[in-house]
């Protein structure tokens, strides 16, 4: 994994708000004593979200006096889990699924719309709207290729699924997530070829 580090431009404090320090002591208290430092990852992964979608360094050392943790235990965390953005991301932020499944069913041609459409990878688009970061397996093999965008999946793209996905996101319109084809789920494209008919009902052990 690569080294990850800090961003050099940060804001000059952070604090959750009161309702996500009412949320946050509820999640501190499911732990028993002495083991409260357990609920990082939830508390780290609220101040995400609270500010924008990516983790700052006051943010990390918030937590940390929180949990009554040392800074640089929770440093270690926030630097070691990809899932938390240690950078400035778009408002929608593209995570697309480079690992083989992916890259076999067209996760190239992908990352080309993303570099059209949005810019260099980990770098938010002039207009704030669209970041891009090229991640391992999200777990959607079956429907490759596909990315996320914030909390949803997008699935059985090509390029030109993708483009308007990008496209209607940065228009400020609704985007279906989910496969872009006509299947369901992750059904056969064609249709399902077995359990097509009901199960007759049996009686007696018969």
């Amino acid at each position: 994994m690569s080294v990850r580090r800090l961003d050099p431009n940060q804001p000059a404090s952070f604090a959750f708000t009161p309702e996500n320090v009412e949320w946050a002591k509820a999640q501190i208290a499911k732990f028993p004593e002495g083991k409260q430092a357990s609920a990082i990852i939830p508390l780290f992964w609220r101040a995400q979200e609270q500010h924008g979608g990516w983790l700052p360094e006051p943010a990390i050392r918030h937590v940390a006096e929180m949990l009554g943790m040392d800074y640089i235990r929770a440093l270690e965390v926030a630097t070691f889990y990809t899932m938390f953005n240690l950078s400035p991301v778009g408002e929608h932020y593209v995570q697309l699924c480079g690992t083989t499944p992916c890259w076999l069913r067209g996760a190239d041609e992908l990352k080309e719309v993303c570099r059209k459409h949005i810019g260099p990878e980990g770098k938010v688009s002039a207009d704030g709207k669209l970041s891009w970061l090229e991640v391992e397996c999200l777990g959607a093999c079956v429907n490759a290729p596909m990315v996320q965008i914030n909390a949803d999946f997008y699935e059985d793209l090509d390029a030109a699924a993708l483009e308007r996905i990008l496209s209607d996101l940065r228009a400020g319109k609704d985007v279906k997530p989910g496969p872009q084809s006509a299947r369901h789920s992750s059904e056969p494209h064609g249709g399902l070829t077995s359990l097509t008919a009901a199960v007759a009902q049996t009686s007696g052990g018969e």
